[in-house]
């Protein structure tokens, strides 16, 4: 992680507060921690059941946090793993840019272009009203799209970089929803490192 102080690109500042680091990470250390995060973690691939089909979700996960931390999102109730010592490093890293404090991270693997997260807000009640969510991206660049919940014409992007941080704070999950759609572009992969506080 870079140690310098980071100023953020203000992504949404319009009913919630979303920035974003470019680079967080460094390139060479980013591609190391893709490598490793890849072949040494457990990942798990849950069903989910839209319009009455079962499908696998578009996706691989893992979930990581202190002791006793369960967290349950599309019916899918999780325990968390320990701490990896690599994850362990990033989350501190997020916790002196953001100033706030995690608890647990969700942990992302989308194989390709082809994998994808729907339309969403991270806005379950264990999060609290306003969480902070430290978004860390590291391999194959993906755009990430938010609308405002009650005006879907209101939208805005950007860019995931290797390396980069995205902070969602305040009132976001509130008002706005997000994605990360399937790209016929995209043929690598990327790990999406999400740090949250659970609340007991």
């Amino acid at each position: 992680m870079d140690k310098k102080l980071m100023y953020p690109k203000k992504v949404i500042s319009q009913l919630g507060a979303v920035d974003y680091y470019d680079k967080f990470i460094k390139d060479a250390a980013a591609n190391k921690l893709f490598n490793t995060l890849k072949d040494t973690i457990d990942w798990l691939q849950f069903p989910i059941t839209i319009f009455g089909k079962t499908y696998l979700q578009p996706r691989l996960i893992a979930f990581e946090g202190d002791p006793n931390i369960h967290y349950t999102y599309s019916k899918t109730r999780l325990k968390a793993n320990k701490w990896s010592p690599e994850i362990l490093q990033i989350k501190q890293a997020c916790e002196q840019q953001t100033k706030n404090l995690y608890n647990c991270v969700l942990i992302n693997y989308y194989r390709d272009g082809n994998d994808s997260m729907g339309w969403h807000s991270d806005d379950e009640k264990e999060l609290g009203k306003y969480p902070s969510i430290a978004s860390v991206s590291i391999g194959a660049e993906r755009l990430i799209h938010f609308r405002l919940r009650n005006k879907h014409q209101d939208k805005t992007k950007i860019l995931l970089k290797n390396g980069s941080l995205l902070h969602m704070l305040g009132p976001t999950q509130e008002n706005w929803q997000h994605q990360i759609a399937k790209s016929k572009r995209v043929r690598t992969g990327r790990i999406n490192l999400t740090f949250r506080f659970i609340q007991a």
